[in-house]
């Protein structure tokens, strides 16, 4: 009897749950479960996923796996049975988007800086998720939860850029396949402290959470947190500053501002990683109080139609602001 083939990810629907397949892969060998299924399935968080496995919703075989801590042998294939979202509380509110491409299974959106992606303790409305409801009159894929409506991926509330919403499960999880398989093109225009001495480098550095401030992504042991990579070039050289651009192999947060300030050139304005030496008087006489961090460019192949599809995005005044500053 020939074995049914599995894909990384794929879902289907029973009795009111999403029933998600996965894959684990040879890499994930000595992984703990948890660990290793958020690798596999970046539409769901870890401690998402450690609720799930502890109700019983993974499955291995006929095994019913409840303990997130379990070490995996790699290449086992699972069934993970998620729930429906609940009716979601967050309101839809009438918030400009600058909608940059949209049709019925996704849509482009061009976000500011200072505008949260999705309600949390200390945003629990006002955000881009809050918008998407309005402006979408509550069609986006519920795969993310109740929580994120549509949200695929982010960029942080003060990093400005691109990023794409999934209004339909279909495009969700073809979307998510991507960013699992490292296929989605993200570039990202920063100006960071200093001049860096080689034109451009690729930082590999696993990130996870600080172990001493749960706000912060600190750099880990290559056994511990999540693989990320990083591509940087340096485009243009101020007298104590610099553009550079940077192209993400893997999405992490905070990603660029770690592994910038981690060779020794934090991003201007970041007030979590990086000191700004010698362009604090420039960034007080702006007023520019965020990381200058833009998310410029996107592509990625449309998860229906498999045409692919690239977007940029132009510098946003703040950051002109700062451009022209550094060059006097």
């Amino acid at each position: 009897m020939k074995q049914r083939e599995f894909t990384p990810y794929r879902t289907s629907n029973d009795r009111g749950s999403n029933i998600i397949e996965v894959a684990l892969g040879a890499e994930h060998a000595g992984w703990r479960l948890d660990r290793a299924l958020a690798d596999a399935l970046p539409t769901l968080s870890r401690e998402r996923l450690k609720a799930l496995v502890r109700s019983g919703a993974l499955t291995l075989g006929e095994a019913s796996l409840r303990d997130p801590a379990l070490k995996v042998r790699g290449g086992e294939q699972f069934r993970l049975a998620v729930p429906e979202p609940a009716a979601a509380h967050n309101e839809p509110q009438d918030i400009p988007l600058a909608i940059v491409h949209e049709d019925e299974h996704l849509l482009v959106v061009d976000k500011p800086a200072r505008l949260v992606v999705h309600p949390a303790a200390g945003n629990p409305d006002g955000t881009l998720v809050n918008a998407l409801l309005h402006h979408c009159a509550g069609q986006l894929s519920g795969i993310g939860g109740v929580a994120r409506p549509g949200i695929v991926h982010r960029i942080d509330k003060d990093t400005s850029g691109l990023l794409v919403v999934a209004k339909t499960d279909v495009a969700h999880e073809g979307l998510a396949r991507q960013f699992a398989a490292h296929s989605i093109d993200r570039r990202y225009v920063a100006l960071v402290n200093g001049v860096p001495r080689v034109g451009e480098g690729r930082i590999e550095a696993n990130l996870a959470r600080s172990a001493t401030d749960r706000k912060k992504i600190a750099i880990v042991a290559a056994d511990r947190g999540k693989r990320a990579v990083t591509h940087w070039k340096l485009v243009e050289r101020f007298r104590d500053a610099a553009e550079v651009e940077c192209r993400l192999e893997t999405g992490r947060t905070h990603q660029v501002r770690v592994h910038m300030a981690s060779i020794g050139h934090p991003l201007l304005g970041d007030q979590v990683y990086g000191r700004n030496k010698g362009n604090r008087a420039i960034l007080a006489e702006l007023g520019f109080q965020r990381q200058a961090l833009h998310a410029a460019g996107l592509g990625f192949t449309h998860p229906v139609t498999k045409h692919r599809l690239s977007f940029e995005s132009p510098i946003p005044v703040d950051m002109q602001e700062l451009f022209t500053a550094l060059r006097v």
